[in-house]
């Protein structure tokens, strides 16, 4: 069974120093777990450390992201002059070990006609697998017009786009997750579940504004078991017939998006994906670094209660199925 993990992070010194001269409210609240400690030399090493750790959880391929929020907070300059920084970075480690490692681009949101221009290029040039997007740009949402040309040249070329958390705006953190002991409160907001409600909340909202009706071969990733979307899409439906859209959200899923577990080996998770939009639709993940290595996925998904075939297509059939979609041509023909 050859495993492929989508969701394996990676940071590099000039994008921590950007990060670390950001103006506070832009910058993530996960900022320190990033940048420093035994998590964050994780994060910078790409060679025998990182290929250890994924012998030791089971893992054949990392498909390579630099770690939220990318670029996406940063002043123009600075995101689109390290976008092409990081994902010439990321080509080379995948040139150095092409049977280990596949990567997702970044694109400098805060420039969306330099973010469309990476795009082509990290597919046509650098061959990478897509592109990992962090929801808002500052305080602009994923679904605003200016980021349309971004979807409009992925559903071209048909890579997909990995969605994945950032941190609520100040002021919702304040609102919603605030008042206690501060790491609880961080926390809170983070991974305790301010980011996968962000997430979500944004997936629905390109739903809504039309963008995947606009891009019908558009295809969305979404962590952590679809970012609490997945588990509410009866109720979600409500906003499919206020708002007149063509499909029910159920069908929208099932249609443009794939899920993956980003390290939660929940045998009830994985057994509700499968009810709700199908094992076709499920992929693999860990969030290296952040979940540890011992987390064994590969005996996940020997346990799980799911027939051999939809096993194998679990843990890389259905990545290396999408993958061969992808136009690589120019103008993103076949």
């Amino acid at each position: 069974m050859r495993l492929i993990a989508l969701e394996e992070h990676i940071a590099t010194p000039e994008v921590v120093e950007a990060w670390r001269r950001l103006d506070p409210q832009w910058r993530d609240v996960g900022f320190g777990n990033s940048s420093e400690g035994l998590v964050g030399a994780a994060l910078q090493n790409f060679g025998d450390e990182r290929l250890a750790a994924m012998d030791a959880s089971g893992v054949d391929v990392q498909v390579l992201s630099l770690t939220t929020p990318g670029v996406q907070n940063m002043d123009a300059d600075d995101a689109v002059r390290l976008q092409a920084q990081v994902n010439d970075l990321l080509a080379e480690t995948v040139r150095a070990h092409p049977d280990r490692f596949q990567a997702f681009a970044t694109l400098a949101t805060p420039d969306p006609d330099a973010a469309v221009k990476e795009l082509e290029r990290a597919t046509m040039r650098l061959g990478m697998n897509g592109a990992m997007l962090f929801g808002r740009t500052r305080n602009r949402n994923m679904d605003h017009p200016d980021y349309w040309p971004i979807y409009e040249a992925a559903a071209a070329m048909r890579v997909p786009l990995y969605l994945h958390p950032q941190s609520p705006t100040p002021a919702v953190r304040s609102q919603l997750y605030a008042g206690f002991d501060s790491d609880v409160s961080a926390l809170f907001a983070i991974g305790g579940v301010g980011w996968h409600y962000e997430t979500g909340v944004q997936v629905i909202r390109l739903i809504l504004s039309g963008v995947l009706d606009r891009f019908p071969d558009l295809t969305l990733i979404l962590g952590h078991w679809g970012e609490m979307i997945l588990f509410y899409l009866e109720r979600i439906d409500l906003l499919a017939g206020a708002a007149k859209l063509p499909r029910r959200m159920e069908q929208y899923v099932r249609d443009q998006v794939y899920v993956s577990p980003s390290g939660m080996f929940s045998q009830r998770y994985l057994g509700w994906a499968a009810e709700v939009i199908g094992t076709d639709r499920i992929l693999f993940s860990t969030d290296y670094p952040f979940v540890p290595a011992s987390r064994d996925g590969r005996h996940f998904l020997e346990e799980a209660d799911i027939s051999d075939t939809d096993r194998a297509n679990i843990a890389s059939g259905n990545w290396d199925r999408l993958i061969a979609r992808i136009r690589r041509g120019a103008g993103g023909s076949a």
